[in-house]
């Protein structure tokens, strides 16, 4: 199988366990540093799982985001408010267009690369509070990629209708290390297990039935 994609790579749970399924398929990997409160403890993890499968890893600065943008994710751990996802405070959790910046990068850097492809591990999860997780978005995105690139470079985001909890079952038959992972959107050594992705992240790995000490 021919190695012509590119994912887009945090760290956490979900692309991870896509990099894990779609190895044979991924030709490199891009990582990006926008600023976030836990975005150098995830890249930590995205170029360890990397390194382990021998697939390229690009990291690239988005970084005038933490300094223009507007997110209690950019404003250190403090700002970031507890609850589930479902929660009305949690919206200040949104990144305006991270996907939609970071898409748009990744297809320029596979273009230039000579890939086919642009991979993201969005999932059904994200949809009620991210608007650029939904499937309305990947597929505009999508068509925007195809129309805007000489090779008609492909979106693919195939873990769209699927809940993390599924993801982690799925990856958990992968053999993925979710200790590898990383998701606390407060950015300190061990997740506070209080955010909102710290609890989904917890509920993921109960519904896989993973367990391990320290998460």
């Amino acid at each position: 199988m021919a190695k012509d994609s590119l994912l887009v790579l945090s760290g956490g749970m979900d692309s991870v366990t896509m990099l894990w399924e779609y190895k044979d398929e991924i030709a490199a990997a891009v990582t990006f540093q926008y600023g976030s409160n836990h975005n150098r403890r995830e890249a930590e993890c995205a170029r360890r799982n990397c390194e382990i499968l021998g697939v390229k890893w690009i990291e690239i600065d988005l970084t005038f985001m933490a300094r223009h943008f507007k997110s209690s994710l950019l404003e250190g751990a403090e700002a970031i408010p507890e609850g589930n996802y479902d929660d009305e405070n949690m919206r200040s959790t949104v990144v305006p267009f991270r996907n939609g910046i970071m898409l748009s990068v990744a297809a320029g850097l596979a273009e230039s690369m000579g890939l086919k492809n642009v991979m993201i591990a969005n999932h059904s999860g994200d949809h009620a509070i991210y608007p650029d997780c939904r499937p309305e978005f990947i597929s505009s995105m999508g068509n925007a990629i195809s129309d805007g690139t000489y090779e008609h470079i492909c979106l693919k985001a195939p873990y769209t209708s699927l809940t993390k909890g599924e993801i982690a079952v799925h990856g958990k038959k992968l053999g993925v290390d979710y200790r590898l992972t990383y998701s606390c959107y407060k950015g300190g050594e061990h997740h506070c297990g209080k955010c909102g992705t710290c609890v989904e992240r917890r509920e993921a790995l109960e519904y896989a039935g993973i367990k391990f000490e320290n998460d």
